[in-house]
């Protein structure tokens, strides 16, 4: 009770001056927002914008956990080489501390950057705008991480952090006013200005340097992602139960379907996810991949054509690999920028899948499409909600010529 009194009596020292909005911020993290709703037509329960932003964030820590020991598993793979007993998920070559410490020491400073860039950039708009610090920022600080690579420079993702929040947030009006996936603007501006660290080979795997030699002595493997083999058309060294578990070298947070799915669950259950969104990109993934798989198997696209490993790439496996589960879950069914009518979702959703097989497939830079399709499905979000609604608009207006004749 003193502590709450005490942090009173600050807020009302800090009252009208330039620290007022930086104190509120911090007032609010640990108390309840300074803007309730009292009276009117309003459905009021426990929900505010900090505890759904808390709730992904939980959703979130299965993946971040999992891309710590991950990132050692792949680092001492590298030196190593891969322990015949280390595919199996409960083997304590992949759960070893050693793993946890080395992806701790790269994990945890991109996470620090993101949230200390993130948010700083954050209170210096408040301060300056005189507006309260919005709490949107809490869940791209994580996510900005964990669809990086584990080698990215630090000043790099500083530098796209200010350009995400300003020019992907800001100045659209802050959280809740954005077209674009924040995480993801951050994503495109690293991928257009260093696309060599974006999709290079040897940045997914930490330490995986030319060179490299492993315990047989030869060089040890560069660390190329699963797509990157396939559009490489060189045969898979992993099995669909390394892709699933996440055994596989790739961005921190999106390489294994199993944690992911574990968020899905939870942000289901607790109603922040869109499941309409969430299936309807698995099916729309799904329909492309099965074209493509039909292409293949009727002799349209042969053996050996640029595109042939993609192609046949089995459609259920498409899932399993890349960032389009990790995209479908997280990043796709942000309220903000997703669709909000219920017909809408699944349109939304459905192109989101669709598009994402096919530009991974056809990419001319690297093999991986869900980004592009979401900010491009972020972008005609609003334009399929209105068609929605003029759509059940006309629908409404013939019941009603009809009840009327």
């Amino acid at each position: 009770m003193g502590l709450k009194q005490n942090l009173h009596n600050l807020k009302e020292k800090y009252k009208g001056t330039k620290m007022e909005q930086t104190f509120n911020a911090l007032h609010t993290f640990l108390y309840l927002p300074n803007i309730t709703t009292h009276s009117g037509a309003h459905v009021r329960d426990a929900a505010d914008l900090k505890r759904v932003m808390n709730t992904v964030i939980m959703s979130l820590i299965p993946a971040l956990i999992f891309g710590m020991f991950n990132a050692g598993y792949q680092y001492y793979g590298q030196i190593n080489g891969f322990p015949q007993d280390g595919m199996a998920f409960l083997s304590t070559n992949f759960w070893n501390l050693d793993n946890l410490l080395v992806g701790a020491s790269k994990i945890l400073p991109m996470l620090i950057v993101s949230y200390g860039v993130g948010l700083g950039v954050e209170f210096i708009f408040a301060t300056v705008k005189k507006h309260e610090v919005e709490e949107g920022y809490l869940v791209t600080g994580m996510l900005v991480p964990l669809i990086m690579p584990i080698d990215l420079p630090l000043w790099m993702l500083a530098v796209a952090v200010v350009f995400g929040v300003v020019i992907g947030k800001e100045l659209f009006g802050g959280t809740g006013m954005n077209v674009l996936n924040p995480a993801l603007t951050i994503r495109a501006f690293l991928f257009f200005n260093w696309a060599a660290w974006m999709s290079g080979d040897k940045v997914w795997v930490h330490g995986a340097k030319e060179g490299m030699m492993n315990a047989a002595g030869t060089d040890a493997i560069s660390g190329e992602t699963i797509l990157g083999t396939l559009a490489a058309n060189k045969p898979l060294l992993h099995s669909a139960q390394d892709m699933f578990f996440g055994f596989i070298p790739g961005s921190v947070g999106e390489t294994s379907t199993l944690m992911i799915l574990l968020g899905a669950a939870f942000l289901i259950f607790t109603g922040i996810g869109s499941a309409r969104i969430m299936i309807s990109s698995v099916v729309g993934a799904i329909v492309m991949g099965l074209i493509f798989n039909g292409l293949v198997d009727s002799g349209v696209i042969v053996e050996g054509s640029k595109f042939y490993s993609l192609m046949n790439f089995p459609f259920w496996q498409h899932l399993l690999v890349g960032g389009i589960a990790f995209g479908i879950v997280f990043m796709a069914t942000d309220p903000v920028s997703a669709s909000q009518t219920a017909t809408g979702k699944i349109i939304y959703g459905f192109f989101i899948g669709f598009f994402s097989i096919l530009i991974r497939v056809f990419n001319p830079a690297y093999p991986e499409g869900v980004m592009m399709a979401i900010l491009l499905m972020n972008v005609f979000a609003p334009t399929i909600d209105h068609y929605v609604v003029q759509a059940n608009i006309k629908r409404r207006m013939k019941r009603l010529k009809v009840k009327t004749a």
